[in-house]
C-alpha cells in the first residue's frame, strides 16, 4: 500500500494505492495521525486505487472518523469502486463518512 499526502487549501487528500489489510493498516492510521500533528483536521481520502480493503483496514478508516470528530474536522471518502465500494455498504461504513464519486466533489462536501 502506498499513500500519498497533498494540500489544497486547508483539506489534507491522502490518495491510498493497493491494498489495506492487517499487514498495512496501521500505516494509515500512522499518516493520520502525523497530518493531524500537523495541525490538519480536514480530510478527502481518495480510494480510487484502492484494490482491496480488509477488516484492519476499515478499522483504520474507523480510527480517521474518530479522530476527525474529536477534532471538529471532517473526512470525505472519493473513489469507491469495485470490491471497496461493496465492503463499505456491506460493513456499514458507507454510513459514517461523506462518500463522493471523485475528487472534486469530495473537495466540496468536505
Amino acid at each position: 500500500m502506498e499513500i500519498t499526502a497533498n494540500k489544497q487549501g486547508d483539506i489534507t487528500i491522502l490518495t491510498v494505492n493497493g491494498k489495506m489489510d492487517a499487514s498495512n493498516a496501521t500505516e494509515f492510521e500512522a499518516k493520520v495521525k502525523e497530518e493531524m500533528a500537523a495541525g490538519a483536521n480536514r480530510f478527502v481520502v481518495d480510494l480510487s486505487q484502492l484494490a482491496y480493503i480488509s477488516s484492519a483496514g476499515l478499522r483504520s478508516m474507523l480510527f480517521l472518523a474518530k479522530s476527525v470528530k474529536t477534532s471538529s474536522g471532517a473526512a470525505v471518502l472519493c473513489g469507491l469502486n469495485g470490491v471497496v465500494q461493496e465492503v463499505f455498504k456491506i460493513s456499514g461504513f458507507s454510513a459514517l463518512f461523506t462518500v463522493c464519486d471523485d475528487r472534486q466533489q469530495a473537495i466540496q462536501s468536505c
